[in-house]
């Protein structure tokens, strides 16, 4: 499925061009305007945003700092094209993820793209797939950093609730369930759902490694009703079961000289 990319500039040809070049590879909006780029971005989940810095109604940099300043769209990557060097620097104070100055070649601005996006796609993947990191290493923002620190501390304290769902999540974040799961989606690549489940395997593979319970014990702990739907669970997450993922930490330990009787 291709990305989705948001082009914001008030001269129609430049946007065809824009979107010319990169229509190959990504799925393109456009908006002339950056009230109109606001209005497309509530309506449509858009994973880049592309934005020349003059735009008309609402500037750039204000549309930049718009999003990045809100808990809704803070995780969207902005490219701001800029002029001259001080246009750059105010593009960096807004928030924007990349500047690229005028005139630039379509490689560049392809380049870019790709990287900023792929970067992502790499921090995610680390996240899912490495027991003891951090959901905040998937923050972009501060304001996607707090909302990580904040969803992540919910879902610890109610981690043993078979119930917890995206439902409960959005009760207790405050905020509506199609919010929640656009978020978490684009910050993850996720559905909240799919997140839950992570976060509790990455849970589980903590206690698992550092503490005596056994594995029905920790099975419990993190919400899930039966030993075998857990270790279904947790060798989808990380290619072992948890006897194995045990074992392997316990030899760890004896080798490092933690391991106690």
């Amino acid at each position: 499925m291709q990305d989705t990319l948001l082009l914001v500039d008030g001269n129609k040809d430049k946007l065809q061009v824009l979107s010319e070049n990169l229509r190959e590879d990504y799925l393109i909006f456009t908006a002339e305007n950056g009230q109109q780029a606001l209005d497309m971005i509530e309506r449509h989940s858009v994973r880049m945003i592309i934005s020349d810095s003059h735009t008309p109604l609402v500037n750039g940099f204000d549309l930049c700092t718009r999003l990045k300043t809100s808990l809704n769209y803070s995780h969207i990557p902005f490219i701001l094209l800029t002029a001259p060097m001080q246009s750059r620097l105010d593009g960096l104070k807004a928030g924007a993820d990349a500047c690229i100055e005028t005139p630039f070649s379509p490689e560049h601005l392809k380049a870019q793209v790709s990287n900023l996006l792929n970067n992502r796609k790499k921090i995610r993947a680390y996240y899912t797939s490495y027991p003891l990191a951090h959901i905040s290493t998937m923050a972009y923002s501060r304001a996607d950093e707090d909302f990580l620190i904040t969803l992540n501390k919910l879902i610890m304290d109610n981690i043993e609730n078979p119930e917890l769902d995206v439902e409960l999540l959005a009760k207790l974040m405050n905020i509506s369930v199609p919010t929640l799961y656009r978020k978490i989606k684009t910050l993850s690549d996720l559905t909240p759902n799919e997140l839950l489940t992570v976060t509790r395997m990455k849970k589980a593979a903590e206690l698992l490694a550092g503490t005596g319970y056994k594995i029905f014990e920790v099975a419990i702990m993190v919400g899930f009703n039966s030993q075998s739907s857990f270790g279904k669970a947790f060798l989808k997450q990380f290619n072992m079961t948890p006897t194995a993922f045990q074992h392997i930490k316990k030899e760890e330990q004896f080798s490092a000289g933690k391991f106690t009787l």
